[in-house]
């Protein structure tokens, strides 16, 4: 029985010893590798101060020792922190400050920041995976390599203690770290093997970088199949034409991305040009698919079954919805499903009632999948869960408040409406902003959209948009208000269009609405003070 996330591998070890568990670049490493290696990398940390409970960073691009780090800090009694191996160093050092990190996995290619982060911290002792480095304990993956444990330290753990922190963005401006435990991630997991049906000669794509929720997915449901984790490198993520080979190549079986890189793939890659016959399963979540989108991606591959997860960092997933053949008459955005095994949803008002079905709210989550909580913020564990009495206050059930509000189709799915800080008010009104996105996005000309509010210096806000255009397509903002203007009402029009060439866009691959806004304020502004 599993209850520890890295006892999926050796699990495999045992069962399997010689499948490959993790490719990169042409390269693998088999179920027995990855956990000798895994096995070596936790004494490691252990016989240099690493204990139980101790945050153990992975600052690394990607490459097979990826996987052998993850594992080896969680069989260390350690949890997991990836880094974003290309974000400005002084984030990096918050998080690294934030949650105590002493021991770092890296390599030899990143010690120019790792010393820049090291005179920020002032605590980082122990580099893993570098040669030499004055002032720094170090050990080498060839120290890693070379010490072929078959056996892991002993550590008492419970499916309880932490498995892993992901700092996401934060509203005042600072990362916050999401605490998620070995239940959690094996929850999901476990889940999402079974769901997916993978099978040990599944071959599932790693499209995500390490510090993204979506990960998780790739390395942990892939090891308790048994299956083979294809770690995609960074540099092909960024080239439709080169991933979709890569993806034929390799027969990935299973593929799991944001939204966006599908897009990519459908509107430059060539898709029908390839052998995707290996193909299976494409699940996508993080963002709203454009169903116009989804229309064509479902056409250009049919021999796959499609499905959207829906699901905050803080839940790994949460819901899920099988897709079927999409009306060609409409572009109503497909629902976000059901909840999980062993989950409960909550759709509730703003007095935390619940809701009747076809009615909106927040939906609220309990179950197994939920984390632990926020790593250090005891204000934000207090306003992000839900305490409900049961039976007379007799006990509580905790519920995690996503901040997203949905209503319940009358088939019992989900329909996602945005996020419940998405909603502004302007001219006295209240508008959701995913709404206008989705009336831009029916634009036949228009790739994708971004809506946001600028203040509009008297108290209120004024609604802005940016799209990019289809290859071969000139679009006007003239052209697009108008478009937009027979679908809502007046007060909800962007008042300013910005047709961009392409979308700045964070680490994980989505669109930057907070960049796109700040830009546009910084000209409001400009124009205010001339």
């Amino acid at each position: 029985m599993l209850f520890l996330l890295p006892q999926a591998i050796d699990h495999a070890a045992r069962n399997c010893p010689e499948r490959e568990a993790v490719r990169f670049a042409g390269q693998g490493l088999s179920y027995v590798e990855l956990t000798q290696r895994a096995n070596g990398l936790a004494h490691i940390l252990r016989e240099h101060g690493a204990r139980r409970g101790d945050r153990v960073g992975i600052f690394m691009n990607k490459s097979l020792d990826t996987a052998v780090a993850l594992y080896g800090i969680m069989k260390a009694g350690c949890a997991y922190v990836p880094l974003d191996p290309f974000a400005p160093v002084a984030r990096i050092a918050y998080v690294m400050r934030d949650c105590g990190i002493r021991h770092l996995v890296t390599t030899d290619l990143k010690l120019e920041q790792t010393n820049l982060l090291a005179e920020d911290t002032g605590e980082l002792h122990y580099l893993i995976g570098v040669t030499e480095q004055e002032g720094f304990t170090c050990l080498s993956w060839e120290t890693v390599y070379a010490a072929k444990i078959d056996a892991a330290p002993e550590v008492a753990l419970t499916e309880q203690d932490l498995a892993y922190i992901l700092y996401t963005s934060g509203s005042t401006g600072t990362p916050k770290g999401i605490m998620h435990t070995h239940r959690s991630g094996l929850s999901f997991a476990l889940w999402a093997a079974e769901t997916y049906g993978l099978v040990p000669h599944d071959r599932v794509s790693n499209h995500a970088p390490l510090h993204f929720d979506l990960s998780t997915f790739d390395f942990f449901a892939t090891a308790v199949a048994g299956a083979t984790t294809v770690i995609i490198p960074e540099a092909i993520t960024k080239f439709p034409a080169s991933l979709a080979k890569l993806m034929q190549d390799e027969q990935i079986s299973v593929w799991y991305s944001v939204p966006f890189a599908l897009i990519q793939l459908l509107e430059r890659a060539s898709l029908e040009k390839g052998d995707l016959s290996a193909l299976r399963w494409v699940l996508f979540a993080g963002e709203v698919f454009p169903t116009k989108h989804l229309r064509h991606l479902l056409a250009a591959l049919p021999q796959a079954r499609f499905s959207n997860l829906y699901g905050p960092t803080e839940t790994n997933v949460c819901t899920y919805y099988h897709v079927t053949a999409l009306p060609e008459d409409s572009d109503e955005p497909i629902p976000i499903g059901k909840p999980c095994a062993n989950l409960e949803a909550l759709i509730v008002d703003a007095e935390d009632n619940v809701v009747a079905p076809g009615t909106p709210g927040e939906l609220l989550m309990r179950g197994g999948v939920v984390m632990l909580g926020y790593w250090g913020r005891p204000d934000l564990n207090e306003r992000g869960f839900f305490r409900r009495k049961m039976f007379g206050g007799h006990y509580e059930h905790l519920f995690y408040r996503t901040g997203d509000l949905v209503e319940q189709m009358p088939d019992g799915n989900l329909k996602y409406l945005g996020r419940k800080d998405r909603q502004i008010k302007t001219r006295g009104y209240r508008v959701e902003l995913d709404e206008v996105e989705v009336a831009l996005l029916s634009h036949e000309g228009v790739e994708e959209a971004a809506v946001f509010p600028v203040p509009d210096g008297q108290g209120s806000n004024l609604i802005e948009a940016a799209v990019t255009a289809k290859e071969g397509i000139t679009l006007t903002e003239e052209l697009l208000i108008n478009h937009v203007a027979v679908r809502l009402p007046s007060y909800a029009v962007p008042a300013k269009v910005r047709v961009l060439a392409t979308f700045p866009r964070t680490s994980t691959g989505k669109i930057n609405r907070r960049e796109l806004q700040a830009q546009a304020i910084a000209e409001a502004e400009a124009r205010l003070s001339g």
